[in-house]
């Protein structure tokens, strides 16, 4: 085997086994293992070598304040105030694999088809970073618009994959976003920052029957078109 296809073969191997990990170990990372995944994650390609992303990582007593400060008010039911536009709607294969999605994670959880209040309970889990002992808050320049946000989320994939590479699990989590104010407040961060989305990581609890689940990947017949 050549080395070109054996470094794809740990690529392919990282990619496949990554997951969105919902229930984590309460033990933090070590620093040096944090290092590492953020270095990896800082060669990410960027329009024009911009680099937009700015990272926040709160840990220990840090964490703990910003999860209270930030599950009380999106339990508050206070007014969203996300710096991007949500999906207006999902319609035709998205909304077919967003429930897909979702019902894998509320039959695994035993949550009975059309309970709303058992849905919410489990949304609401986002701002305990499903006890994740570290969250990431990812944020861009305002003046880059749409594409500084592109950048950040291949920042985002390739900080997943240095972390699967390393050992660690990883929750992506645009939930986190919906707050973008109150992060702004809670950080410091400057007004011309706009949130992306945050990141839950440590170590996967992998005993956890909601991390036993994974999602389905659409074909290339669905995705791709050649043209020659």
């Amino acid at each position: 085997m050549t080395q070109q296809h054996a470094s794809f073969d740990i690529l392919e191997s990282l990619l496949r086994e990554r997951y969105s990990v919902r229930a984590f170990k309460p033990e933090p990372v070590p620093r040096e293992t944090i290092d590492r995944v953020l270095t990896a994650a800082q060669r990410t390609a960027s329009w024009c070598n911009s680099q937009p992303w700015q990272v926040v990582i709160a840990s220990g007593e840090a964490k703990e304040r910003f999860r209270k400060a930030i599950y009380a008010e999106a339990s508050s039911g206070a007014p969203q105030d996300g710096d991007f536009e949500f999906p207006r709607e999902y319609l035709g294969v998205y909304l077919e694999r967003r429930r897909e999605s979702g019902f894998q994670l509320y039959n695994t959880l035993g949550i009975v088809r059309g309970d709303k209040a058992a849905y919410a309970r489990q949304a609401l889990e986002n701002y305990n970073f499903f006890g994740a002992p570290h969250v990431a808050i990812i944020h861009t320049d305002e003046a880059l618009g749409i594409y500084g946000a592109i950048d950040c989320g291949a920042y985002v994939g390739n900080f997943m994959l240095a972390a699967q590479a390393l050992g660690l699990g990883t929750i992506p989590q645009a939930a986190l976003a919906r707050h973008s104010g109150m992060i702004r407040r809670h950080f410091g961060i400057a007004d011309d920052r706009r949130v992306v989305c945050g990141i839950s990581f440590g170590f996967a609890d992998h005993a956890h029957k909601i991390n036993s689940y994974r999602t389905s990947r659409a074909s290339l017949a669905e995705t791709v078109m050649f043209v020659e």
